[in-house]
C-alpha cells in the first residue's frame, strides 16, 4: 500500500512562515501534508515533478464576492486560475442571506450595481433553495467546489431582515429590541460556521450605491449598531470583521484621526478581534493619502489593536462601458444619470442642462482616474465613431475644442452606451508601490473583488501580478515575505485552521509554479456566464499544478475536474 496519496518531488519549498526556502519533497495523505523531506515517487499513488519550481501554500483571498458565482462556477474563476485555494465570501456587508422570498428579486437587483454582477446570470444560476443564513450555508456545503470557502455574515441582509427594507433604508437607529435580534442572528450564524461579519460604510454618497442610486443600508448604518455586533465577537472570542472605508472618508491633516479611524479602533477594542481595513490604495498623484493610512495603521499596531490593512497590489485599470459603469456614484449628478433603463440614461447623459454638473467630475480624484483626459477610447460600434478608437479623451477634446466630459459622454451616447473605454492605472510608480508594500502596516495583499465588477475588472490576478512585479522583476520583497502575505497572514487573520502554510499536519493546499514563466495573460472576453452573459478575464501562465485538500485541481492551468473544495465552517 502506498504511504502517500501524492508526492511533490524536488521543488523549492517556500512554506509561508517566513522561514528561508529549502529544497525538499512533500508527501500528501488524506488531504493533509503528511511528511516533508527526502521522499520517493514509488511511495505515492501519484507524483508531481517540481524540479526547478517553487512549492508554496495556496493563496488565501479575504475579499471576494463569489456569493452568486459559486453556484455556477465551482472553481470560482478567475481566482483559482491564479493559485487561490481559499476565499472569503460575504464581504462588504453584501450577500443573499437571510433574504425573505419576496425580496429575492430586490437582492439580485442590488448586486447588479453595487458589485456589478449580471442580473441574468444570478437569475439563471442561483437556486435560491434557502431563506435563512444557516440554510444558505447548507446550500453552499452541498455544492461540489474546486475551492475552499469561508463565509462572513453580511450585515446588509441582516439589517433588512430585522428592520424591514424601508426602515433599514431610512437610516434610523435600530431599537434595543432590534439590536438584540441582530445579535441573536449573528450568534446563530457563527454557531453554524460564519467567520464574523462585514460591512461597507461609505455614507449617503456611496461610491457603490444600490441599483436605484440610493445608499446601501450599511452605508447609513450607525456606529452604535456596529459596536453592538462587534460585542458579539468579543463575547465569543472568535471571528473577525471586514469593513470598507475609502480614503476620501479619512483625515490627512498631520497626526489627526478621522471619525472613521477612531471607529475602527473602537471596534477593535470592543471585539478584541482582527479588523480587516479596506483598502490601502496608492494614488501616484496623491501619495499623502496612502502615507497617512500607513501612519495610522502603524499607530494601531503600537497601541496593540488588531487593525490590519489590506493592500491593493495590482495596477488599478479598468475597461468599461456606461452600460455597466458605476464607480462615480459618489457624485449625486452622475448617480442620478446612470440609474434607470438604458433609454432613460441616454436621455439624461445627453441632456445639455445636466452637463455643467457632470463636468465637475474633473474635481474628483481617487479610485479610478485623476483626469477624464487620460481615459482612452477602446472600441466603438458605430462606424462614424471608429476614428476615436485608441485615442485619449484629452487628445480628442483638444482637437475638437470641447470639454473632456462632453467628449466622453458624446461618444458614449452616440454609441448607445456600447463604446468601451479604458482608464490607465493611477498606481504605476514603483517607488510608491514599494513604500506601501514594504510597510508592516499592510501585511495582507489582495482585494481581488473576485466575482464582482465582472465586466470591467479582473482583480483575481492579484497573486500572480504581485509575485511577478514585486518579487521577481523588481526585488521589492523576498519570496518568503510574499508568500507570508499571500497565504499565512490572511489565513491567521480570518481564522482559517491549519491553512496558509506548508508544514506537516496542515491542509494540503499547495501551488507549484515556475517563477521565470509566471505571467498574467492579456485581458479577454469570455461568454461563459449563465443567462447568456459575458465577463472580462485574465488567465495565468507558469502554474504547473494546484492542489486542494490533497487533490490536484489544475494541471498546467487546466481544470482536472476534481472538486474537493469545502465550506470551512469555523475555519475548518
Amino acid at each position: 500500500m502506498a504511504e502517500f496519496d501524492l508526492v511533490i518531488t524536488g521543488g523549492m519549498v517556500i512554506d509561508g512562515t517566513r522561514m528561508p526556502r529549502y529544497r525538499a519533497d512533500v508527501g500528501v495523505k488524506d488531504g493533509k501534508i503528511a511528511k516533508i523531506g527526502h521522499l520517493k515517487k514509488h511511495q505515492a499513488k501519484s507524483s508531481i515533478d517540481a524540479y526547478g519550481l517553487n512549492v508554496v501554500p495556496g493563496f488565501v483571498d479575504l475579499h471576494t464576492h463569489y456569493d452568486a458565482q459559486l453556484f455556477w462556477d465551482p472553481y470560482c474563476t478567475i481566482s483559482s486560475w491564479h493559485g487561490v485555494t481559499s476565499v472569503v465570501i460575504g464581504n462588504c456587508g453584501f450577500g443573499f442571506a437571510p433574504v425573505k422570498p419576496e425580496l429575492r428579486e430586490r437582492a439580485m437587483l442590488t448586486m447588479t450595481r453595487t458589485e456589478a454582477i449580471p442580473y441574468a446570470s444570478m437569475k439563471a444560476g442561483m437556486p435560491w433553495n434557502w431563506v435563512t443564513y444557516p440554510e444558505f450555508l447548507d446550500s453552499v456545503e452541498h455544492r461540489k467546489m474546486g475551492i475552499n470557502l469561508l463565509p462572513f455574515m453580511p450585515l446588509a441582509p441582516l439589517l433588512v431582515w430585522v428592520m424591514g427594507l424601508d426602515d433599514a433604508k431610512s437610516g434610523r437607529v435600530p431599537t434595543d429590541q432590534e439590536h438584540a435580534e441582530m445579535k441573536r442572528l449573528l450568534h446563530e450564524a457563527m454557531d453554524h460556521g460564519a467567520c464574523g461579519w462585514s460591512a461597507q460604510r461609505l455614507g449617503r454618497n456611496s461610491v457603490q450605491a444600490d441599483f436605484d442610486g440610493s445608499p446601501m443600508v450599511t452605508d447609513i448604518m450607525h456606529d452604535a449598531t456596529a459596536l453592538e455586533l462587534a460585542s458579539v465577537l468579543g463575547e465569543r472570542n472568535e471571528g473577525f470583521i471586514q469593513m470598507t472605508y475609502l480614503p476620501e472618508n479619512m483625515s490627512y491633516e498631520g497626526d489627526s484621526e478621522s471619525h472613521a479611524e477612531r471607529h475602527y479602533e473602537d471596534l477593535a477594542r470592543v471585539s478584541g478581534r482582527p479588523i480587516l481595513y479596506n483598502v490601502v490604495l496608492v494614488n501616484d498623484a496623491h501619495p499623502d493619502r496612502f502615507r497617512h493610512q500607513l501612519h495610522w495603521l502603524d499607530a494601531c499596531r503600537r497601541k496593540g489593536l488588531r487593525v490590519y490593512g489590506q493592500a491593493e497590489t495590482m495596477e488599478q485599470n479598468f475597461a468599461f462601458t456606461f452600460k455597466d459603469w458605476n464607480l462615480w456614484d459618489d457624485m449625486p449628478a452622475w448617480r442620478e444619470c446612470t440609474v434607470g433603463k438604458i433609454e432613460d440614461r441616454l436621455l439624461k447623459l445627453a441632456d445639455p442642462e445636466r452637463r455643467p454638473e457632470l463636468r465637475r467630475i474633473e474635481e474628483m480624484t481617487g479610485l479610478v482616474t485623476n483626469s477624464v483626459r487620460d481615459i482612452i477610447v477602446l472600441e466603438c460600434r458605430q462606424p462614424e465613431l471608429k476614428k476615436y478608437e485608441n485615442q485619449a479623451i484629452g487628445e480628442i477634446a483638444d482637437a475638437e475644442r470641447k470639454h473632456p466630459v462632453d467628449v466622453l459622454l458624446d461618444i458614449a451616447v452616440a454609441d448607445s452606451l456600447n463604446a468601451e473605454f479604458y482608464t490607465p492605472s493611477i498606481n504605476q510608480k514603483l517607488e510608491h508601490m514599494s513604500e506601501m508594500i514594504k510597510s508592516e502596516a499592510v501585511p495582507i495583499f489582495g482585494l481581488s473583488d473576485g466575482g464582482a465588477h465582472t465586466k470591467f475588472f479582473t482583480g483575481g490576478r492579484y497573486a500572480t501580478e504581485t509575485l511577478v512585479k514585486f518579487a521577481r522583476d523588481n526585488p521589492v520583497i523576498s519570496l518568503e515575505e510574499a508568500h507570508w502575505r499571500l497565504s499565512a497572514h490572511p489565513a491567521l487573520c480570518a481564522g482559517f485552521r491549519n491553512r496558509g502554510t506548508l508544514i506537516e499536519g496542515a491542509a494540503a493546499d499547495i501551488v507549484v509554479y515556475d517563477l521565470e514563466r509566471l505571467k498574467v495573460m492579456p485581458m479577454e472576453i469570455a461568454h461563459d456566464f449563465p443567462g447568456g452573459e459575458w465577463r472580462r478575464v485574465q488567465r495565468a501562465e507558469g502554474y504547473k499544478a494546484v492542489v486542494l485538500n490533497g487533490e490536484v485541481t489544475f494541471e498546467d492551468g487546466r481544470e482536472t475536474g476534481a472538486l474537493p473544495g469545502r465550506l470551512l465552517r469555523h475555519g475548518l
